[in-house]
């Protein structure tokens, strides 16, 4: 597609945690797409490595790498410090980057519950808040935050990353209603079982079971949930905020 054509031309959307999985498949349409991505991994050679193949594989694409952990506030601040300075504006911020550590009630650690909250919901949150100040100068953007259908269903074994991922959706509608009157959507993605590294290493027993509540009978695959930021992250949305788009399949119905 023609870099002129796309339907984010003119847009620069950040992109967390998009070395891999579904922040990488969001990238990659982001930037075929016609939008100048800013690819966030924890480490600059990371980043800059998973920049290289999007533009590599997207003639004309134009991808920069980022590095920064979202759960270092002080790390965070610097980043958007060098967005203002580099880009003068940002007009996405997809919200992506998280860690899953499954354990039973009983067997959660302060330090796996610090460390989960820390990145899931601390991350989200202050990367939004940056965001927030950065669009409000400009008066329009759109912040997506990838919660998860745990979050909003919960699961044996993931009280903690579901409550994280719940504290996702809270922050997520909380947000909508505080910052549209500088025209700054809100919005968040739960996608359901979707195929990445963390789902490929699930026993075949515990993937048989999840897909029987798979009204769809696939399993989701990384361009599905991307699809969805690209229309969060696209004028067509222009109107859309306050909302949680469920991307599992059916697996809620």
């Amino acid at each position: 597609m023609s870099q002129s054509t796309g339907q984010l031309v003119g847009k620069i959307v950040l992109i967390t945690g998009a070395g891999r999985g579904i922040g990488r498949a969001c990238a990659q349409l982001c930037a075929e797409q016609g939008a100048h991505v800013l690819v966030n991994t924890r480490t600059q050679d990371t980043a800059d490595a998973a920049a290289l193949e999007i533009r590599t594989a997207i003639p004309h694409a134009r991808v920069d790498g980022i590095a920064f952990d979202v759960g270092d506030t002080a790390a965070v601040k610097s980043a958007f410090q060098a967005i203002h300075r580099n880009y003068k504006r940002l007009d996405v911020l997809v919200n992506n980057a998280g860690i899953l550590r499954d354990a039973l009630v009983g067997m959660v650690s302060e330090s796996l519950f610090d460390e989960v909250m820390r990145t899931n919901f601390g991350g989200t949150f202050y990367c939004a808040q940056m965001a927030a100040r950065l669009m409000a100068r400009q008066s329009s953007g759109s912040i997506i935050n990838l919660s998860s259908i745990i979050g909003r269903y919960g699961n044996s074994g993931q009280a903690v990353y579901g409550a994280s991922k719940a504290a996702v959706l809270g922050l997520t509608y909380s947000l909508a209603k505080e910052l549209g009157p500088n025209n700054i959507r809100v919005n968040a993605i739960a996608p359901g079982f979707i195929e990445t590294d963390m789902t490929a290493s699930l026993p075949e027993a515990k993937r048989d079971d999840i897909m029987r509540g798979v009204r769809m009978n696939r399993i989701g695959k990384a361009s599905d949930v991307a699809g969805a930021v690209l229309f969060l992250s696209s004028d067509y949305s222009a109107y859309v905020t306050g909302q949680v788009i469920g991307v599992d399949g059916g697996m809620i119905i």
